[in-house]
């Protein structure tokens, strides 16, 4: 494991770490990003510092062993029966945890590692077959706009989407590809996913199975608790609120810290935006703010390229009562991390801030 092929070419763990740039064909900035990291990961200290997403507060940092990151990689590498000489694509960013374990994998198994640019259409500088891929929800829906990366997408052997809530639209097309598609559940305290669930073909499924070496169970607010001895020090309590299978397959519900308490009534942000996924073309978020009557009241932002008569529409129509927003707010965008997921706390911020403004209801 002192070596890795990066765009059919293998480097050596010497050259890496001591050549500065990195003697990359390419000259990118992923390819500069992939030299720092190597060398960090080549280097004799045994952790890793790492930093969660931030999609509900400030990004956290967390120490990782690189002995967890490659238990990781040998679960997923395994399960999926990754082999030596086969094409993996890093279109992910390298600062977060799902872009750095693409490069261990390749490190793992021998994977040949193609590098492209993380951006909304990974496949379009890829005409070569790939065998394994990672990618976030909006990569997989700008792919299957045109008619070129969707054939492309539909010949990546294994695709596993992670870092968000997959559109059941989506999930619908993609149910009829004749690869093999997996949407993840994990977080960076886990160094990458602890769960998979089928997407495409006969074995879909709407539940996600744990991966071998992971117990789960339900605390009493019925939020998820993970055990998973190879990948993370200690039982970690997550925020997730979930249902459990007898055969110990679950669904996520939502995030215990995404409920907004309207007038006594619990709502569940991830419930109403699956609701309204299919009946709103942009991008848009659920968020809440301060009501005196109500406690919390509803706030539905959408971004451009939603008409805001449509939405109110789709909202009567597909929401109960108690669940639709009290406020429509457009906004010039929808607040997001850096890694594509919802930003939940700068989307309170920027409903509080536009509503307390005269006239905006």
């Amino acid at each position: 494991m002192n070596k890795v092929t990066i765009d059919g070419t293998l480097y050596h763990r010497e050259e890496l770490c001591k050549r500065t740039p990195a003697p990359f064909a390419a000259d990118s900035p992923s390819h500069r990003q992939l030299s720092l990291f190597l060398k960090e990961w080549f280097s004799p200290t045994p952790v890793l510092t790492l930093h969660t997403s931030g999609s509900t507060g400030r990004p956290k940092e967390i120490t990782v062993r690189k002995e967890q990151m490659l238990q990781s990689a040998a679960i997923t590498c395994d399960f999926f029966g990754l082999k030596a000489g086969e094409r993996a694509l890093l279109c992910l960013p390298l600062q977060y945890i799902a872009g750095k374990m693409m490069v261990v994998r390749a490190i793992y198994a021998g994977l040949n590692l193609l590098v492209a640019e993380p951006s909304g259409h990974p496949l379009a500088g890829i005409p070569q077959r790939v065998d394994f891929a990672a990618m976030v929800p909006l990569q997989v829906y700008n792919s299957l706009q045109t008619d070129n990366e969707q054939a492309r997408l539909s010949r990546v052997a294994r695709l596993i989407i992670g870092g968000g809530a997959i559109d059941q639209a989506i999930e619908e097309r993609l149910r009829y590809f004749p690869n093999a598609i997996y949407s993840t559940y994990g977080m960076t305290e886990t160094v990458s996913h602890i769960a998979l669930r089928r997407i495409s073909g006969v074995k879909a499924d709407d539940c996600y199975t744990p991966l071998p070496g992971v117990t789960l169970r339900l605390s009493e607010e019925q939020t998820l608790i993970v055990d998973a001895p190879r990948v993370a020090d200690g039982i970690l309590h997550t925020n997730d609120i979930a249902e459990m299978r007898p055969d110990g397959s679950f669904r996520i519900l939502g995030r215990k810290d995404n409920v907004i308490n309207s007038g006594g009534i619990k709502i569940q942000i991830e419930e109403v935006e699956k609701a309204l996924r299919p009946h709103i073309s942009g991008d848009f978020a659920i968020t809440s703010v301060p009501h005196p009557r109500l406690g919390e009241a509803v706030v539905l932002l959408i971004g451009p390229g939603s008409d805001p008569d449509r939405v109110r529409e789709a909202v009567s129509q597909h929401l109960p009562r108690v669940q639709q927003p009290l406020y429509l707010l457009s906004v010039e965008a929808v607040p997001h991390t850096g890694n594509g997921k919802t930003d939940r706390t700068a989307s309170k911020i920027m409903a509080s801030e536009k509503i307390q403004m005269p006239g905006i209801r």
